[in-house]
């Protein structure tokens, strides 16, 4: 049997673990590099991956073209997107362009052994608060002030992967402009998380009969995507994509407060608390839903798991990794 290769950049991070899980149980014909890192920065680990990619799928071997899913970046929550910014600005560049160029310049500009380059990217240049579901043609060139950095960085790094697009013509591209992703493997610390991540910890901490601190009013409100939804995105662009380049949004397409979100734990958990609003702490004052129109008519997708089902999932997970470790 053929094999496909699938290499997964950021393989110890949030999405690249569930990738590994997902393709692991729902294709007993893949293989995957163990290889990949999210740290892309050194000359010496791009290389390791260029070697491992080629060998696996190049002309010594029996595996189709390696299909390379770019999960790697330096991410955090609102604390630091508001008070450190530029974390999320340089690394991210500098993997991205240098990998993209090495890929190039060792035979993928050839066709000869890349079928797909998947990147997630995000919603973070998308217009705030637009009163209907953003398309993947409404980013206007303004970015909301405190994604200016992030917001333009992604930006970025889209249109070079554009670019690299019609330098490889045999290769198809495709970036995923997902909303907030939670569930297994996510980050649960309270520095480091997004929104989601850190309710989940101090839902999971508080005492019966206490209270969860939210930073802000609870007014803002979220688009919030279960992973293993995303994981069946990707699978389907893998199998329906035609096209050399595409953008397209994967979310829910529907919002939630961050007061209707907490509650939602907190049900979800069984515990008896309230909520108390932190005014002082970083918040960001936004709305944004997706419109997921190209998703389901291009790749033929839809996403499974109601909001409700994705906290009961992935509470459930999380009290099975707290009984075993």
């Amino acid at each position: 049997m053929v094999k496909k290769f699938y290499a997964i950049l950021g393989s110890t991070g949030f999405i690249g673990k569930n990738l590994i899980e997902y393709f692991n149980l729902n294709g007993s014909n893949s293989i995957f590099s163990n290889t990949m890192q999210s740290n892309l920065l050194t000359k010496e680990g791009r290389d390791e991956i260029y070697n491992t990619i080629y060998y696996a799928s190049g002309p010594f071997n029996v595996q189709e073209k390696s299909i390379i899913i770019n999960a790697a970046a330096v991410t955090s929550g609102a604390n630091d997107i508001v008070n450190k910014p530029y974390l999320h600005v340089t690394d991210n560049v500098v993997m991205n362009a240098q990998f993209l160029q090495e890929l190039y310049e060792n035979g993928g500009h050839r066709g000869s052994y890349i079928s797909h380059y998947i990147f997630f990217s995000c919603t973070v240049m998308y217009p705030q608060n637009l009163g209907r579901p953003v398309k993947e043609n409404d980013f206007t060139g303004e970015i909301y002030d405190k994604y200016f950095g992030v917001g333009w960085t992604k930006v970025y790094i889209e249109k070079l992967i554009e670019f690299y697009s019609k330098l490889m013509p045999e290769t198809k591209f495709t970036i995923i402009r997902h909303s907030n992703v939670y569930g297994p493997h996510d980050k649960f610390d309270l520095q480091k998380s997004h929104m989601f991540g850190a309710t989940m910890n101090k839902v999971f901490s508080a005492e019966e009969g206490g209270v969860v601190n939210v930073w802000g009013d609870g007014t803002e409100e979220r688009d919030l995507i279960y992973v293993e939804d995303l994981m069946d995105f990707v699978d389907c662009v893998i199998k329906n994509q035609k096209t050399n380049f595409e953008i397209v949004n994967v979310g829910s397409g529907t919002t939630y407060s961050v007061d209707e979100i907490v509650n939602k734990i907190i049900k979800g958990t069984k515990k008896n608390l309230t909520i108390k609003h932190e005014l002082g702490k970083p918040s960001l004052k936004n709305k944004l839903s997706l419109d997921i129109t190209k998703a389901k008519e291009m790749y033929g997708w839809n996403p499974k798991y109601s909001l409700e089902e994705g906290i009961a999932k992935t509470i459930n997970w999380l009290q099975k990794k707290a009984v075993n470790s």
